[in-house]
């Protein structure tokens, strides 16, 4: 009987466990809105309960991508946040239209994630 419900134990464990959050932000040189972005988030960014549970990397659009992310398609403007979840696109933020906008897409979007809600209680 017990060869029967290790295996079923397996299954149970929550597959999102260990998941990998990242926050990929898209940009390129002279983008006037990246910089906004620098000015308004950047340096509050890691210090919030969405930078605990997706650190920010950054990826210049014409450089090649990381090598472990898989995009539903490939970013066309500066800048566009990606959120990926063991390298696997989860949803994307295309644009930076101020400050109140990006923090209320991004909480609406990880607020289910189990990662969103570790890192509450992280802080």
């Amino acid at each position: 009987m017990m060869r029967f419900l290790l295996p079923l134990a397996f299954c149970l464990l929550p597959l999102s466990a260990n998941a990998e959050l990242r926050l990929l932000m898209f940009e390129q040189d002279g983008c006037y809105w990246c910089e906004r972005w620098d000015k308004e988030v950047s340096a509050i960014y890691p210090k919030t309960q969405e930078g605990r549970a997706a650190p920010l990397e950054r990826v210049d659009i014409w450089e090649a991508f990381p090598k472990d992310v898989k995009l539903e398609t490939r970013p066309t403007f500066t800048p566009t946040f990606v959120l990926v979840q063991d390298g696997v696109e989860i949803f994307r933020i295309p644009g930076y239209p101020g400050a109140d906008f990006f923090w209320s897409l991004l909480e609406q979007k990880m607020i289910a994630l189990p990662e969103y809600k570790a890192a509450d209680l992280d802080s």
